[in-house]
């Protein structure tokens, strides 16, 4: 009898698995990798249907491939390369500043209570000011030039990854920088060993926020003040009523994003090779 007993309950637990299994499959992260390309195509498939009947006039939506055709004219006169080759150099000098900057003094902010007190009220305050705004005083101080992008584009970058990176380290597990400490780590060790590769996934997060917003900011530093770039490219042909060359800025522009967007994916995934994606 107890033999039926077991049997029964088990059985009664094998079912109570699979029912909730079952109920919790929205939560499964697995896709199949068509999905994407696929759905990109759809999209494009669509898109080149709509203009090829008319339903949406060419000067106002170009096709896809009226946008290949201006983009493969525009590499045979060399003048996608030189567009895209300035922005690609901008967009990295001042990626890497405002990145860098933000990871470091996130961790002193975050590490520090007197630097806390201080930096936090001050970043705060800085934060909510439109880049775009202090454009015309970064060219007043340090003129015109290449700096002036680099540096609005590292100021907006800046501070996502100041603030994703302070509260990483502000929420470290108290146990581990413990445990380091019972064992003789020194202060350095306690943040270059414990604290920065536990906050690493959240500060991936804002080095991926920032580098949506980079390219934001570059876009807009570029129309109000150069003569090259995907920006510059864009303002210009914009005001020819250009649309297909237009449209290849912005194409140009989403590839770019998908480039940094799956670069940091692949480093996080290599920094941090026990977290899934």
């Amino acid at each position: 009898m107890k033999t039926d007993d077991v049997k029964t309950t088990q059985g009664r637990n094998a079912f109570e698995r699979t029912e909730i299994h079952s109920r919790m499959r929205f939560l499964e992260k697995s896709a199949p990798r068509w999905i994407a390309p696929v759905g990109i195509l759809v999209i494009l498939a669509v898109w080149q249907t709509v203009t090829g009947i008319g339903w949406v006039s060419e000067a106002d939506l170009p096709s896809p491939v009226a946008i290949v055709k201006a983009g493969f004219e525009m590499v045979k006169t060399g003048e996608l390369w030189m567009n895209v080759g300035t922005s690609l150099a901008r967009i990295a000098l001042g990626y890497l500043l405002g990145a860098g900057s933000g990871v470091i003094l996130g961790v002193i902010l975050g590490f520090s209570r007197i630097s806390e007190r201080v930096g936090i009220p001050v970043a705060n305050a800085l934060y909510p000011i439109p880049k775009l705004a202090i454009i015309p005083l970064i060219i007043l101080w340090i003129g015109a030039g290449e700096l002036s992008k680099i540096v609005v584009i590292a100021a907006e970058v800046l501070f996502p990854v100041l603030f994703s990176t302070y509260s990483a380290v502000r929420n470290t597990d108290p146990s581990l920088i413990r445990a380091a400490v019972a064992f003789g780590a020194t202060r350095r060790t306690v943040i270059t060993r414990v604290i920065v590769p536990a906050a690493l996934p959240t500060i991936f997060a804002g080095l991926r926020i920032g580098a949506g917003l980079s390219l934001l900011i570059l876009v807009a530093a570029e129309m109000i003040g150069a003569q090259h770039g995907i920006g510059a490219m864009i303002l210009q042909y914009s005001s020819l009523m250009m649309t297909d060359k237009v449209l290849v800025g912005v194409v140009l522009l989403s590839i770019l994003g998908l480039i940094l967007s799956r670069g940091l994916v692949q480093l996080e995934r290599w920094l941090l090779p026990w977290k899934s994606e």
